[in-house]
């Protein structure tokens, strides 16, 4: 197929066709999910709870129009361990919880969740942090831990969505935040 004649939505169209084949395949193999996607991950959470506590969150990672991740980031106080001064610090993380749509709809306000390894001790991202396995250092992740830093995107900004599977985000007290800031300084 090319797009000689046509508009600029050939790809589309094209990919409309492959995933409507796919889609009637999958239909008859009843094998049309993908292991990780926003369809299964919403689909999981409203599940009925086979496991106690049920998961809260679904946890995601957002994709500007260059194809590049959207690394969040934001400034948190911070006490100085020698004594009780405090400074401010900065925490970048790709993975985010929607907390709230703001502005219409046009907006929405997300969390910044931290990767965390087996244990409680926060992964040490790579010194790159430019892509979203530079916070997944090896097997070493094993839950995400809520910052309580929001912020508030523009919705219009984002050309595309990864979900990871429901989890219910480890809480964080000030003491907490202040370990895996040392961890995650910009």
């Amino acid at each position: 197929m090319s797009c000689k004649g046509r508009d600029n939505n050939c790809v589309r169209d094209v990919i409309k066709e492959i995933i409507k084949a796919q889609d009637e395949v999958a239909a008859l193999m009843d094998n049309g999910c993908c292991d990780v996607s926003c369809e299964r991950s919403i689909r999981d959470l409203l599940s009925p709870a086979e496991e106690t506590p049920r998961n809260t969150t679904i946890p995601f990672i957002l994709y500007c129009k260059d194809c590049k991740p959207f690394i969040g980031s934001g400034v948190i106080r911070k006490q100085l361990m020698s004594n009780s001064s405090t400074y401010l610090a900065c925490l970048s993380s790709p993975v985010f919880r929607a907390k709230k749509f703001t502005n219409d709809g046009k907006c929405v306000k997300l969390e910044l969740l931290i990767p965390e390894s087996n244990g409680g001790a926060r992964a040490v991202p790579s010194c790159r942090k430019k892509d979203v396995c530079d916070y997944f250092p090896g097997d070493s992740i094993r839950n995400l831990r809520a910052t309580g830093i929001c912020i508030t995107v523009d919705l219009d900004c984002f050309c595309s969505i990864t979900c990871l599977e429901p989890t219910t985000p480890l809480m964080s007290t000030r003491h907490e935040i202040d370990d895996a800031m040392s961890q995650y300084e910009d």
